[in-house]
């Protein structure tokens, strides 16, 4: 079964996909020995060879496209979710993607405006902070820029500032709001929509109400 492919660091073979865009070795020009890393539908073709320059920078063009895969997935989710609600599920399964990791992607895409994501840290970075406030989230990922931390260590300090947290600090309050069978009905039918437990849904829809009338007022 032939696959097509593309290649870092070569001209492309015959009937490939176009040449990937990869910056050069340090030391010289490559030799025929160290032709290149290909990208097929399932997988690599690397040379046994290959130089350590070229496979590094594979390495990085590889975490760079998946990286914004799982951005654009969820934005795919998201708007899937708001055009076709009766259709986009079908959608998922047509294409063979997982929907759990879907709806993962989805919910830390919704978490982070288009304007607000960076693309100095991972996803994965963006998804460790993505239940904390705005602000927080702007903080720790100024945090894991300046100081080069990976996602686990960014993990672990934000784990280590709350936990450093007086008590009284970390306490959430509950309110109690009365609301018609119907109203319940209709709110829950919308978190499903969303792909959202009720609670979440509704924090959501009040964070976003809040951060709107304070914008609007400045605040």
């Amino acid at each position: 079964m032939s696959t097509s492919s593309a290649a870092w660091g070569t001209a492309p073979r015959a009937g490939s996909a176009k040449e990937l865009p990869l910056r050069q070795p340090r030391h010289g020009a490559m030799n025929g020995a160290a032709r290149g890393v290909f990208v097929t539908r399932v997988g690599l073709q690397i040379p046994a060879a290959v130089s350590y320059d070229i496979w590094e920078s594979a390495g990085r063009r590889i975490s760079a496209v998946a990286n914004s895969s799982a951005w654009c997935l969820g934005d795919w989710l998201i708007y899937g979710q708001s055009r076709y609600t009766d259709r986009y599920r079908r959608a998922v399964d047509a294409v063979g993607l997982d929907y759990q990791t879907l709806r993962n992607y989805a919910w830390v895409a919704r978490r982070f405006e288009v304007s607000r994501r960076r693309d100095t840290v991972s996803f994965n970075h963006h998804a460790e902070v993505a239940s904390l406030l705005p602000h927080e989230q702007d903080y720790w990922l100024n945090r894991a820029q300046e100081l080069g931390w990976s996602r686990n260590q960014l993990r672990a300090n934000v784990r280590g500032a709350r936990e450093e947290e007086p008590a009284a600090d970390r306490k959430t309050a509950s309110v109690g709001i009365q609301l018609t069978p119907e109203r319940i009905a209709r709110y829950r039918a919308a978190a499903e929509r969303s792909d959202s437990s009720l609670e979440s849904w509704m924090v959501d829809r009040l964070d976003l109400a809040a951060n709107n009338a304070l914008g609007a007022y400045g605040g």
